[in-house]
């Protein structure tokens, strides 16, 4: 056993349920709910255990000079965030210029409880042509719990039903928030 897996499963507790299909090498990772901080290392360590790379984003100013190559190392891709820049669009190009980008993302937009997600994510999936893949970080049962890759219809309405399915019944950190 490895020391990532035996930190997380003998003495965090957690367990891994589900896996990424390496054969997919790109896809929008939703990842709900996000309601603490301590997701951030939740996520770390699966991304480790995976064996696959799991990437996010971040404003380009996080990738200068020091940390720059941390946050590289750590899967991250820079974006440009000045306004009247269509995000989805830039994003849609990452996805284009890498052989390999699974975006994980939070679609609560914070870590405060939510009723609507932010619909970034699925028009990003929709111009990158790419499946999402739900991730339920459920702190009750201590299961990070990986689905299976969703292809969006265009029916977001409809999609989002679906999605959010998934994760009836999961409880984040802040149970309050989930």
């Amino acid at each position: 056993m490895g020391i990532t897996k035996f930190v997380f499963e003998k003495l965090m507790g957690w367990k891994l349920e589900g896996s990424f299909d390496p054969a997919i090498k790109k896809a929008v990772v939703i990842v709900v709910p996000h309601t603490s901080w301590h997701d951030f290392y939740i996520g770390a360590f699966t991304r480790k255990l995976s064996g696959v790379e799991i990437n996010y984003i971040a404003k380009k100013e996080l990738f200068q000079w020091p940390f720059g190559w941390y946050f590289r190392w750590m899967g991250g891709a820079p974006l440009d965030r000045t306004s009247g820049q269509n995000k989805v669009e830039a994003i849609a190009q990452i996805f284009k210029e890498k052989d390999e980008f699974r975006l994980a993302m939070a679609p609560e937009g914070t870590r405060k409880k939510v009723t609507i997600w932010k619909t970034g994510y699925y028009y990003m999936a929709l111009a990158a042509n790419v499946p999402i893949i739900c991730v339920a970080f459920d702190y009750l049962t201590k299961k990070v719990i990986i689905n299976k890759p969703f292809y969006p219809t265009g029916n977001i309405d409809a999609d989002t039903i679906k999605l959010r399915s998934f994760y009836k019944g999961i409880i984040g950190k802040k149970k309050e928030y989930s």
